[in-house]
């Protein structure tokens, strides 16, 4: 089987999208039952983290454990992406030693080196431009409290970030409509946008929140300030107060909608303790099946889908662009 990576959706088709999220809801049946799937028994992979992390961190090391495998942490003092050593002599190190290179960093481009010199897999852990597996997470989610993806309406309310361009690439894959409203000047990134509108997905930006968010069956809110936008903080928190996710916003979506936020939350900012603690949001249920989704990630990276039940699904062994999802 050759080479894939995980860098962001750029590349894969909705059976390898559809086939990830069935293989998370079987690994989550079996683990809820007590099952043994000891499917990567005697792997081990690398956690390249350069950004601190509660939830990916802990989900991909449990879930490894789970696997029957071994999982390692390298934080920024261990590794120094691109100051003690450059990424492609740390991707050639590490693939001497490890089967998976879990990488979560600042610029895409560094794991954009990793994975164009690693000779094993490496999977986007977060990285300023997207956030894969937590969109998996996140529709895995949206499945078992909805029963399906097509069709759907996701509003996301705040900043064009990293989620929204994985968002923006799952919409091109899975045909459900994605709306949303930010404030002027903070919209995602030209180039995503049109490369998910170019492949027919149904997108709306807006700078209104009641246009984004009018019939959605879900709502999406994440922090208005990432990790390296400290020094914006301030400007940012005047900016998006009319882009928080409250009592009156949720009544504009449909009465059966739910609220997901990736975590961690910041009450009273983009999100108020109300709607965070409400029936309608599935936040934690997300969080949960972090731990799901990424098991699956890495079952299919290594072992594609010929050892589980997923029916229907196959590998295509059509080499894509470096930017995302690759095969070597």
């Amino acid at each position: 089987m050759s080479k894939r990576d995980l860098l962001n959706f750029d590349g894969m088709s909705r059976r390898e999208f559809e086939g990830i999220l069935q293989l998370a809801a079987e690994l989550k049946r079996k683990q809820k039952r007590g099952i043994p799937h000891r499917l990567l028994a005697g792997t081990a992979m690398a956690l390249v983290f350069e950004k601190p992390s509660l939830r990916t961190r802990a989900t991909f090391a449990v879930g490894m454990s789970q696997l029957g495998g071994t999982a390692i942490y390298l934080g920024p003092a261990e590794v120094g992406l691109g100051t003690r050593e450059t990424p492609a002599d740390c991707a050639r190190n590490l693939d001497r030693w490890f089967d998976l290179v879990t990488v979560r960093t600042f610029g895409h481009e560094v794991i954009e080196e990793m994975a164009e010199y690693s000779s094993v897999p490496v999977i986007n852990a977060l990285t300023d431009a997207y956030h894969p597996c937590q969109v998996l997470a996140d529709c895995q989610t949206l499945i078992e409290h909805k029963g399906k993806l097509v069709g759907l309406k996701v509003a996301f309310v705040g900043d064009g970030n990293n989620m929204v361009h994985s968002w923006l690439e799952a919409a091109a894959i899975v045909p459900f409509s994605f709306a949303l409203a930010c404030p002027q000047g903070y919209e995602p990134d030209a180039a995503i946008l049109a490369e998910a509108k170019s492949r027919g997905a149904e997108i709306t930006v807006t700078h209104s929140v009641e246009a984004a968010v009018s019939g959605a069956d879900a709502i999406y809110t994440d922090v208005w300030t990432s990790m390296g936008q400290e020094k914006e903080a301030q400007a940012r928190l005047h900016v998006f107060r009319a882009y928080q996710v409250n009592g009156r916003v949720v009544a504009l979506a449909k009465k059966d909608a739910v609220v997901m936020h990736c975590l961690p939350a910041h009450r009273g900012e983009e999100i108020t303790h109300e709607v965070l603690e409400s029936p309608q949001c599935v936040a934690f249920d997300q969080a949960e099946n972090r731990l799901h989704a990424q098991k699956a990630v890495m079952v299919w990276l290594l072992k594609g889908f010929g050892g589980s039940k997923v029916q229907g699904v196959k590998s295509s062994t059509k080499k894509t662009g470096s930017r995302g999802f690759r095969k070597k």
